[in-house]
This record gives C-alpha cells, structure tokens and sequence, in this order.
C-alpha cells in the first residue's frame, strides 16, 4: 500500500515543480516596461528609443538566458534593432546576470532606420528563453506605439529652398581713371619741353573722354611730389611749385578746348610712401636693410641720414629710385554709363549677342516670368557656352518648377565647366532631395562663398537630427525649413513669427502651422492650418490622419472633418 502511494505522490511533486518552473518565465506584463520618449520620433532618418526593463522577483531561472530584441511592427512590415542577453545566476557566460530571488531591472538601447510605413506602428520585445537545451516560450509585450515622422518632412520643405544663384557682375556705372606723369629734374619745378607731350597725350584723353556718349568726366586730379632728398622746407616749397606748374598746364589745355572740367589740386613735400615702395619693388643691394630704416625712424630727417648713412647704396637710390618721385601725377577721374534697362531687356528679347555675358545674366533679373528667365539663359548658354552662371541658373529654375531631374543635369554640366561653389551648393541641395546625406555634405564643404551656403546647411542638419545647428544655420531666413527645424528645435516663438513672414505660404507653410498648432495646445491654429494645407494639397488630409502629431484631435470633430 505504501509503495503504490509513493509513485503517484512522486510525480505529482515533479509536475508541480516543473509547472512552477516555467510559470516562472511566462508573460511579463507592459507595467515592466517603459520607452523613451513616449512617443517614437524619427530623427535624422532614424527611429531611437530607449528602453526601461525590470525582471520582476522570483521571475528569471537561474538556469535561463534571455534575449530580448526590440521590433517595430507596422502593416506589411518590421524591423528589428540590437538585441540584448540575459542569463540566470548558474550560467557561466559575460552577458548581465539577472538574480532569481531579487530580479533585476536593465536598459538597451534600440535604433530603426525610418520608412514612412512606421508611423502606424506598434513597438514590441520579443523574447527568445532557453533553460539548458530546451526553448520557453514568453508572450511579446507591446511597450510603445507609432512614430512621430515631422523631421522627415524636410524631404518636402527642401522643395521650397532656395537654390544658389550665378550672379552677375553687371555695373551700370564703372568708374574708370586714366593717369599721366610730368617729370622734374632735382631741385626743378619748371615743367620741361619733353614733359609737354605727356601732357598733350593726357589733353587728348581728356578731350576723347568728353566726347564719348557713354562716359562721364567727374574731375582731373594734379598730385605734386618732392623725393625726400634735401631739407623740408626746401621740398615744401618744390612740391607745391610743380603742383601750380603742372596745375597751370592741365588748366591751358582745357580751356583751349573749351572744356569745363574741375581741377582739384595738392602736393606732397617729401614722397616717402613712394620712396618706399618703389625701393620694395627694387633689387637694389641692401634692401631690406633701407626698408628696416623707414620702419624704425619716423623722423623725416632722421630717415634721410640714416640712409645716407648707407653709402653702398645710396648712389644706386640716387640714380634709380629718386628720380622717379620728382614728378606732378595726373589723373583723369570718369565714368563709363553702362545700358539702360529698357535697353538691355530688348536687346536680350531682339538681339541678345549685342550684350556681353554680364548684361546678358543681369537681363534675366529685369523679369519675374520664369519662361522669359529660362529664355535669357539659354541664350547665354549659346553665345558664352564657356561661363557656368547661365547652365546653373536654369539649374535653379528648373528645380524651383519640381523638375530635380533636369536641375541636376544643368547644375552637372555647369560643375563640368566650373566647380564653382554655387555649382556644389545646388548638388548638394540635390543629394538632400534623394535623401543622400554623405554626398550632400561633401558637396557642401566645397560651397564656401556661396550666399545660400547657410541655408543649404540648415537642410542638412535637419536631415543629420541636429536640430539646434540647423536654427542657428537658418539665422533669420524666412522657410517652410526654418521653420521645421525651429520646431524640431522646440523654439515655437521663432517658429510661428517664421512661418507668418514667408511671402509666398504654400501647402506645407500651413501643415507646419497646424503642426505648431498642436504643440502649443492652439486647437484653432491645427485646424486653420490643416485645412489651408489639405485646400491646396488633398494628400496631405492622408498623411494627417495618421500623423500622431495630432493624437489628440484624432476624434475632435473639427478635425475628422477635414481629414474625411
């Protein structure tokens, strides 16, 4: 009788204790678990979260080993992160032991690349447990749902950016100089017979200048000169002759002319700026050694002595160098008027090879018709095929219309002719547009000197998740971007005066301002906003529908009537 009890009792202990056993490794409620944030968000086209996980007591085997993965589920799809493992307390390996009697509590990190599918999604752990050879099976646990996609709207906000323009240098007004000498022998202030004809040539240029239709004369200036040779009060009184002499010259030749042109006069008593640079432009022995001199003596006659001083060279200085500074300078001071606008905009319509490449560009600025702008520039393509402006700017055109395909063909063919930096600021907004941030980064550090460079960089650091960088790349510019990324930036001040000042608003303008609109708790701004964006754009009452940007107004009435 008591071995027949025995057998049934035995086995009914190793039931029970297998039983408990695996009870022990069952289903771990969600209360174990908390994400953060909260709400998944994707940022710099991933989706991080990090996970809080407790072992509760008495929970893990001591014989177990446990990894956990991380997976984002949505419709049609997952992915899945880094894993993390655990073991029991009798497990020899070097993963984080968990104890039996006390639980543990642990932290992973989990990463997901982001596709738009993910923002109806669903964020489990799954569990894979084994005590020795043998698989338990614990249930997923759901901790976490959907993403919060606003950063990657930076694929749609690019489409507004402002591309990188070829400028052109055209002046209507270019100031223009011609120059003469009248030279003097030591000591003299007579102006000689063999300086008349330099003279006459400058009345010529004069005279030529005041003909033309397209040139203006503003004043002729006589500039006197003594070498700094001999006493100052001597110079003074040389300098300031050759300056009335000369002076006298200039005035008998206009008048004979007839000419009324102003003659504004001065004089220098002893030229030591002169004297020393043509010394510099010297190879005169010694050199540096005259050079060190007038930098360690301000002294005018304290100079002079020093150099005589120098007795290998100072005949060389007296030969070569002071000669030249004994002289009356000329110089004719005029204008040349460029083209009017009405002219050089039907010269561009009618005749454009009558215009050099700088009118040609500028004519293209005179009108706000796309089409009349692509016409001028293809012009320029054909006449000047040789200058990068004209492909680059029909480059900016054409990416301004949506056209990405042909704007990176116009911006590769002007980088084919001049890597210029507005060349690699476009291909760099280019590379954003394909969602290739590591080519569009090194087409930006070759954009230095371009005028948009900053605002390209706003793009690519929201694109990288750096949010605070791109705001303060961004500045003051007025973009659907600035905007995204002072929100992104959570400066909704900023943001909200940015959007209100873009000139031309379009349909993701407005969608920003209902996404402002939900964070700052303003029910009127999301559903003012949202239904300016969904008017110009019907797409975008989809994407607000799942958009967990607006979770909360998902049964406001308002709302669900103008996403339906």
């Amino acid at each position: 009788m008591t071995k027949k009890l025995y057998l049934p009792l035995l086995m009914a202990c190793v039931v029970a204790l297998l039983s408990s056993c695996s009870s022990k490794m069952g289903e771990l409620s969600s209360d174990y678990f908390t994400v953060t944030p909260q709400v998944l968000e994707a940022i710099g086209g991933k989706v991080p979260a990090t996970i809080n996980g407790k072992f509760p007591e008495k929970y893990f085997n001591k014989k177990a080993v446990v990894e956990v993965t991380p997976v984002l589920v949505w419709e049609g799809g997952e992915a899945t992160s880094q894993p993390a493992v655990f073991q029991g307390e009798k497990v020899e390996g070097n993963d984080q032991t968990i104890s039996y009697k006390m639980g543990g509590s642990y932290t992973m990190k989990a990463s997901f690349d982001y596709v738009p599918e993910m923002a109806k999604s669903e964020l489990y752990l799954r569990f894979k447990a084994t005590i020795g050879g043998k698989t338990i099976e614990i249930p997923a646990v759901k901790v976490a749902d959907g993403v919060i996609s606003t950063s990657e709207m930076v694929g749609q906000t690019l489409e507004s950016a402002n591309p990188a323009l070829g400028d052109d240098a055209f002046q209507r007004i270019i100031k223009e100089k011609h120059e003469a000498n009248i030279m003097f022998l030591i000591q003299q202030a007579n102006v000689r017979a063999s300086e008349l004809k330099a003279a006459k040539a400058f009345g010529e240029e004069v005279r030529s200048v005041n003909d033309a239709a397209n040139k203006r004369i503003n004043n002729i200036e006589v500039s006197a000169y003594a070498s700094p040779d001999g006493g100052l009060d001597l110079n003074t009184g040389l300098a300031e002759k050759r300056q009335d002499n000369a002076a006298k010259v200039v005035n008998r030749d206009l008048k004979k002319g007839k000419l009324d042109v102003a003659v504004d006069t001065r004089y220098t008593a002893e030229d030591w700026e002169g004297f020393q640079e043509l010394v510099s432009k010297s190879n005169i022995q010694d050199k540096e050694l005259i050079l060190r001199v007038l930098s360690m003596y301000q002294d005018p006659e304290q100079r002079e002595q020093e150099i005589k001083n120098i007795s290998s060279v100072y005949k060389n200085l007296a030969d070569e160098i002071l000669p030249q500074l004994r002289r009356s300078r000329l110089t004719l001071n005029y204008e040349i008027i460029g083209k009017s606008d009405e002219e050089i905009a039907k010269l561009a319509d009618t005749d454009a090879k009558q215009l050099n490449i700088e009118e040609l560009l500028y004519a293209a600025t005179l009108t706000n018709d796309p089409a009349k702008k692509e016409a001028i520039y293809t012009k320029a393509t054909q006449i000047y095929p040789n200058d990068f402006r004209a492909f680059n700017n029909l480059g900016k055109l054409a990416y301004e219309a949506g056209n990405l395909e042909k704007a990176e063909s116009y911006f590769k063919k002007a980088a084919s002719i001049n890597n210029a930096p507005e060349v690699n600021n476009n291909l760099g907004l280019i590379a954003l547009t394909k969602g290739d941030k590591a080519a569009a980064e090194s087409y930006l550090s070759k954009a230095s000197g371009s005028k948009e460079l900053n605002e390209a960089l706003g793009n690519l650091y929201i694109a990288q998740g750096q949010y605070d960088r791109a705001v303060n790349a961004f500045g003051d510019t007025k973009t659907n971007s600035a905007a995204l990324a002072q929100i992104l930036a959570k400066d909704y001040n900023k943001a909200k005066s940015t959007l209100d000042a873009i000139e031309t608003p379009d349909a993701y303008t407005d969608y920003l301002k209902a996404v402002l609109g939900a964070r700052t708790n303003n029910s009127s701004m999301v559903t003012s906003g949202l239904k300016s964006a969904v008017a110009k754009d019907s797409t975008l009452a989809k994407k607000a529908a799942s958009d967990l940007e607006f979770a909360k107004y998902f049964t406001d009435a308002d709302f669900m009537n103008i996403i339906k």
